[in-house]
């Protein structure tokens, strides 16, 4: 036990907590002789003090003049050495018995609790104390002084103090921890359970993958120094959330069996082709794959981690819905990305978006509750002439009454896009039909965006799409499509007008 500095208990006494439950709790050692009522008469207050007739009560007035009230420790003698029973026949203090002393009263009777007090006291090495008047009897009611905060302060402090020197490591579902041993030289060493180091590795750069294909994420364990294999080793995945609240789940195994939980039902295995291999197979990647992941291995009493990260190759795009501008609460927009074939993006996306030349003056919200926006030439209405090019953030914002833009992300497709066209046009509810007329489906605006940035689609015709937007998307810009830089051109949401159609069919 930690050895603590000694205390001057004579300021702020007035600033510390009451604790009536604890000062009950030692009824039965403070208690007089019957009251009229049948209730033990306590031995420093009146029954009224807060209803509990083992409780004591603070009151600003001096100690009764009490024949045989003794004096509490004062700097010249240690607390421990007094409530010990060090001091057996105390002098009695001038100022209890005439009736000037301010102080605290404490039933001496027996003094069951002084063993309790005892253990405090050599918890905290030795306290000196202000001197405090002590009856050595209870057979009246006596008032006490705001110095009665005295015990439950010892409490209190002893036990901030014991929780204080805890700390628990990262929790993953066990307690496993390596033990530390401090020898005092200042150098602390390790004991390993198996006297081996347990390494887990992973890559440092991240894995690249894309919608709907196939992936490994490489992890592998060994011993410093080598220990032989041990067949009941077990291995555990975990997806870690963008806003850092508990890992989700993703695979269990021990030795050839393995779990895997939600969405990675059925997607997710263990490849072990060499020894002490624990990579991680997903197959049908999906959006919301993209992340970072934690390869645990779990040795009986030895636990050790790694981190990987899988990166989707995809494309982010600012997203507004047909009643206009910062209209989305957080959970609308994830509703909206979703219903566009694509995902919130998460600031790693954004950002890389941005580096690749994404500038966008409207803020948007992000995975993880962030509401930011990128800006790639700083002027005066997107964060000012004064600021770097850069990602402007909000920071969180309430996620049911703050509204903003969306910014989502799309990976690659399954299928392809392609345009219809009719010589006078289409309105949209015509364009739908054309699109199931020819096997395929109304593309949504994520389907678009991938389309153009993975398989290179240029048209200058605007089509609908399945929100009712009217784009299209241009790969080399040229005369009569648009701005100078490639691009998904927008009409936005009109109300009339006969355009062509971009459909969507899956391989």
């Amino acid at each position: 036990m930690a050895t603590l500095p000694q205390w001057d208990m004579g300021q702020g006494m007035a600033l510390l907590p009451w604790y009536w439950g604890f000062t009950g709790a030692l009824h039965g050692a403070s208690q007089g002789p019957p009251s009229p009522e049948g209730h033990p008469t306590p031995c420093c207050s009146p029954l009224q003090a807060r209803g509990n007739a083992g409780s004591w009560h603070m009151a600003d007035e001096a100690c009764g003049q009490r024949a045989g009230s003794v004096q509490a420790p004062s700097d010249a003698v240690s607390w421990a050495q007094w409530a010990g029973g060090g001091l057996e026949a105390p002098t009695p203090a001038p100022g209890c018995e005439q009736g000037v002393g301010k102080g605290v009263c404490f039933p001496l009777r027996g003094r069951p609790w002084s063993g309790f007090l005892s253990a405090v006291a050599r918890a905290l090495n030795t306290v000196h104390l202000p001197a405090a008047c002590l009856p050595a009897a209870c057979n009246q009611p006596q008032a006490c002084s705001s110095a009665m905060l005295l015990l439950p302060l010892l409490l209190e402090a002893t036990l901030l103090q014991l929780v204080s020197g805890f700390h628990r490591p990262f929790y993953n579902g066990f307690y496993y921890n390596h033990i530390m041993n401090d020898k005092g030289n200042g150098q602390e060493t390790v004991d390993y359970f198996n006297g081996a180091k347990l390494v887990v590795e992973t890559p440092k750069d991240p894995v690249y993958s894309s919608n709907g294909a196939n992936v490994t994420l490489p992890c592998r364990y060994y011993y410093e120094p080598d220990l032989e294999a041990k067949p009941k080793i077990r291995i555990k995945w975990s997806k870690l959330r963008d806003d850092y609240t508990k890992d989700q789940d993703v695979l269990v195994a021990i030795g050839k069996t393995y779990v895997a939980f939600g969405d990675f039902q059925g997607r997710a295995h263990l490849h072990q082709a060499s020894r002490r291999e624990a990579s991680l197979v997903v197959s049908d990647v999906r959006l919301q794959d993209d992340g970072k992941y934690r390869c645990e291995v779990i040795d009986g009493l030895e636990d050790e981690s790694n981190v990987v990260e899988l990166r989707l190759q995809g494309i982010v795009f600012p997203y507004q819905p047909p009643l206009g501008q910062y209209k989305l609460n957080f959970h609308e927009a994830e509703r909206v990305c979703q219903e566009q074939g694509a995902i919130l993006a998460t600031f790693n996306q954004l950002f890389q978006a941005w580096s690749e030349g994404l500038d966008w003056c409207n803020a948007g919200w992000l995975a993880d509750g962030t509401v930011q926006y990128p800006i790639r030439l700083p002027r005066k209405k997107c964060g000012g002439l004064h600021l770097a090019p850069g990602i402007r953030s909000y920071g969180p914002r309430h996620r049911h009454l703050h509204h903003f833009d969306a910014f989502c992300f799309s990976s690659g497709l399954r299928g392809e896009v392609f345009f219809l066209d009719h010589p006078a046009g289409m309105t949209l509810e015509e364009a739908k039909q054309s699109c199931q007329n020819a096997e395929a489906e109304i593309a949504r605006v994520g389907q678009l965006y991938s389309a153009w940035k993975f398989l290179g689609l240029d048209r200058c015709d605007a089509g609908w799409l399945a929100d009712g937007s009217v784009r299209y998307p241009i790969v080399k810009p040229r005369a009569n499509c648009g701005p100078a830089e490639p691009g998904i051109r927008s009409f936005g949401f009109p109300s009339k007008g006969r355009f062509g159609v971009f459909c969507y069919k899956e391989r």
